[in-house]
């Protein structure tokens, strides 16, 4: 694993040369004494592991020459001891400052399981049923001698063991039974306690193991890097009484070793207060180990394969709209029940004949018990990116998706878009990143917060050919420009367990291997800090959520934003510092169409990449060859309370015999919104002839049948204010907004000939009546306003005191303002002449305002 960890472990030297040689020199030799993290060595370095979130730190590196195992904590000098592979009969102590000090010790061989007890005895697995014991108490006689060799009562398969304070007996977990033992050392009985339930069926080796100062036991998977925990074990009598569950996602080593203060507390997570009680950044039902606790699930449904494998990559408007629209224009829905059911034939596992390797030889079936697979291929991916070819298969129990596989042929390069970018794209959290070993190489899986609160585990990996065609190479990277521009396999793989995930991942290269040998793993390592939650903010803010693994640090977010649609893209960078775990950041970007951008780090370690947007303006395709221009133009209006604002406006010209129209979706992937708050929609639009918007809604199947609003456009700009009443639409009953995707914007046809005509629409807002105006009240002074009703002008009447200096505005009932004029005021009676022009029938509101004096009140337009 030396090639894995070089990146890190230059990192590591950086940091450590970071400190003041005076403060290594302070810590030099000294013991940890009882803290509260866990020390998680692997081969010959060792992570600083946080329990109750999983990450883990990387702090000590090449500690030794060669493996260091068997470690534990010895709570009567506050160091940790371990054993090591070479040279042999040696024991290691290793300080605060990971300096580290060897003792040959005759008589006692290299083990990979050992702990140490209260009283300092280092118990040192010699084989499957006996251990020696060696003094570790400083103050001893015997210090630093081997006490003896015992046997013990039954033989185990286990690769760690630890002490619990509570009642002084060793536990640990058996591979393969997934059995926990207790032994009590005095006697040297093995107690079979029965299999670990929430381990039932896994196949891992559980080379991690620690207590807490209540007796609850953590025991880490080397393959997933899962921490499971078995609560208060001094109490468990059998499987029947045992509590057992989930903890957090960690980092997996093909050699893995714990030690812990076994005193020292761990926080633990109160699962329905809201609280992030145990500080992962997790709260109740995010936190692993709140899984099946109150009212958390134990698993969710993950999403289908069918809306999958797309973001952007600055082409939006050409990708993912021009999926979404003609799916809802065809009514396109995917049905699992209808769904081809996939089944193992004949040919599962076997070698193609012709080395015509299809994508179907490499889809694992009968992977996650009790599903069915079903066919989810979304073909439309092959017209709009750089897949060649493509498949995907649902795995289903019950209707519900419990793990996808999405597999895309490409050429030349991989392909363009990742699942962890994708789904925090359109709102999704990224609740943790780290690393799963499968066949010794290490794979980067992710663990996501779906926006329907579904939780999925997420890994994808890409595979070429070598360079003579005779073997496979797989490759894992969490940024796309690592791989190499070559054809590839592409395998994206989310699941709703981690074990399902790991199951599912590891068929694939069995499939691979069947086909042709792996002859090489290239990874990269996962980022340490990451985005968990981005959101784009009207008005121009961006919010961010970043959790940082690093040591306070300062980042540099970098990329390219484009203001709109047909805006060219504009460099970007923030220097931005992290002082903590969970760092909120907002940044001041200015009103944006899109922005992709990198999260680097002062050490050069793996980035984190991104790409944000709003809702898209685009041109239907059923339009495009009509179009002489589009443009988008940015429309810097601040937000408002109680307001919907669609951002920015379109200016389109075309010379067509037929309707032509374009599109904005409210959210990046036509999330429907609901605007059932909203009782008007208003927008400011010129052109020639009839407008026709629709609002198309989720709920609606139907094209014909969707709501609907029509304006007869002018050459001048005019204002419109539509009530919620004046929607209508083919279908019977009210018309709700509670699930709008999109607005589909039509200039209407005339008479079949071919002619130019334009369109302008822009500042379109959705608001609430009671609370959009610029008031309602009565003030102590108010004009008198002939006529009101007002059909064309208007003549407002009112006495001031003295000579003053006036302003008069006209609002419309979202509080534009659409009339402004100065007037100078004289001694008793003074009139304004107001000429209503091209303002729309509705409500209004007027204000006559000096330093001294307001006066307002409602205007009605007939």
């Amino acid at each position: 694993m030396k090639n894995y960890y070089s990146k890190i472990k230059n990192f590591t030297l950086i940091i450590l040369i970071s400190f003041s040689f005076q403060g290594l020199l302070s810590q030099a030799n000294e013991p940890f004494n009882c803290v509260t993290e866990a020390y998680l060595f692997q081969t010959n370095d060792v992570y600083a592991q946080n329990l109750a979130s999983g990450n883990a730190v990387l702090e000590g590196i090449d500690l030794a020459l060669d493996n260091i195992n068997a470690v534990g904590y010895n709570e009567k000098d506050g160091y940790i001891w371990g054993s090591l592979r070479f040279p042999d009969n040696t024991i290691i102590r290793i300080g605060k400052d990971y300096s580290t000090t060897t003792f040959e010790i005759p008589g006692a061989s290299f083990s990979y399981v050992g702990d140490v007890n209260k009283d300092g005895i280092y118990y040192l697995r010699k084989s499957s049923n006996s251990y020696y014991t060696i003094d570790l108490d400083p103050s001893s006689a015997t210090y630093l001698t081997v006490l003896g060799t015992q046997t013990i009562s039954k033989s185990l398969n286990v690769h760690d063991w630890a002490f619990n304070a509570v009642d002084g007996k060793l536990y640990t977990v058996e591979k393969n039974s997934n059995n926990l033992y207790r032994i009590d050392t005095a006697t040297n009985v093995v107690e079979t306690l029965g299999e670990v339930p929430i381990l039932s069926g896994l196949n891992y080796t559980y080379g991690a193991v620690y207590f807490d100062v209540d007796g609850n036991f953590y025991v880490s998977a080397n393959q997933t890097g899962t921490v499971y925990i078995i609560r208060t074990v001094q109490n468990v009598t059998s499987s029947l009484d045992m509590n057992s569950n989930l903890f957090a996602f960690g980092p997996s080593s093909n050699s893995n070793d714990g030690a812990r203060c076994p005193t020292a507390p761990v926080p633990q997570e109160d699962c329905t207060n809201g609280v992030d009680d145990d500080g992962d950044g997790l709260v109740d039902c995010d936190d692993p180990s709140c899984s099946g606790v109150a009212s958390c699930p134990t698993i969710t449904p993950t999403s289908t394969g069918n809306s999958g494998g797309l973001e952007s990559n600055n082409r939006l408007s050409t990708q993912i709209n021009r999926r979404n629209i003609n799916r809802i224009k065809t009514n396109y829905t995917f049905d699992v029940a209808k769904a081809r059911k996939v089944e193992k034939n004949s040919f599962y596992a076997r070698r193609s004949s012709n080395q015509n390797i299809s994508l179907w030889d490499l889809v694992p079936m009968d992977v996650i018990p009790g599903t069915t697979a079903v066919e989810s291929s979304p073909s439309d991916l092959v017209d709009i990116t750089n897949a060649t070819d493509l498949v995907s298969v649902d795995y289903i129990r019950d209707n519900k998706g419990y793990g996808t596989l999405l597999l895309l042929k490409t050429e030349n390069k991989v392909y363009e878009h990742t699942k962890h970018i994708c789904d925090r794209f359109t709102g999704a959290e990224l609740l943790s990143v780290s690393n799963m070993e499968i066949n010794d190489a290490l794979f980067i899986k992710s663990r996501v917060k779906q926006p329907d609160g579904s939780i999925e585990f997420v890994a994808t990996f890409s595979v070429r050919e070598s360079d003579d065609n005779s073997s496979f190479i797989v490759e894992s990277h969490w940024n796309l420009d690592q791989y190499e521009e070559k054809g590839y396999y592409n395998f994206q793989v989310w699941a709703s367990s981690i074990d399902d995930l790991y199951n599912v991942s590891q068929e694939v290269l069995n499939l691979l291997e069947v086909q042709k040998p792996i002859s090489e793993y290239k990874s990269s390592d996962a980022p340490l800090v990451f985005i968990k939650k981005a959101a784009y903010r009207r008005g121009g803010k961006i919010d961010l959520e970043i959790i940082n693994n690093l040591r306070p640090s300062t980042i540099i977010i970098e990329g390219n934003k484009r203001a709109t649609e047909t805006a060219t893209s504009e460099p970007v960078t923030f220097n931005v510092d992290l002082t903590g775990y969970i760092n909120n950041v907002t940044l001041d970007i200015g009103n944006l169409y899109d922005f992709g951008f990198r999260l680097r780090n002062q050490y050069n370690l793996t980035p984190d990449d991104l790409f944000l947007s709003d809702g898209t303006w685009g041109v239907d395709d059923s339009s495009q060859r009509f179009v002489d221009t589009f443009n988008v133009i940015a429309n810097n209006e601040t937000d408002e309370e109680g307001v919907y604002k669609v951002e920015r406006n379109i200016s389109l010209v075309a010379t067509a015999n037929q309707d032509v129209s374009v599109y904005r979706s409210l959210t990046p992937k036509f999330e429907p919104v609901d605007l059932t708050a909203y009782d008007q929609i208003s927008f400011d639009a010129k052109g020639v002839g009839t407008m026709k918007m629709i609002f198309v809604k989720e709920s609606i199947s139907d094209w014909n049948n969707q709501p609907y609003i029509t304006v007869n456009l002018t050459d001048n700009t005019k204002d419109y204010v539509i009530y919620k009443g004046d929607i209508t639409s083919n279908a019977n009953g009210e018309v709700n907004l509670n699930d709008v995707k999109m607005l589909f914007i039509t200039l209407v046809a005339d008479d079949g000939s071919m002619v130019q005509k334009n369109l302008d629409v822009g500042n379109i807002k959705f608001a609430k009546q009671a609370t959009a105006s610029i008031g309602n009240e009565v003030s102590l002074e108010r004009a008198l306003v002939s006529p009101n009703p007002v059909e064309t002008s208007a003549t407002f009447t009112f006495n001031s005191k003295s000579t003053n200096d006036y302003n008069f505005e006209v609002f419309n009932v979202l509080g534009k303002q659409v009339h402004s004029e100065k007037i100078t005021s004289k001694v008793g009676s003074n009139t304004i002449n107001f000429d209503r022009k091209q303002l729309s029938s509705g409500i209004y509101f007027y204000k006559i305002s000096s330093k001294s004096l307001e006066m307002k009140g409602k205007l009605i337009f007939k």
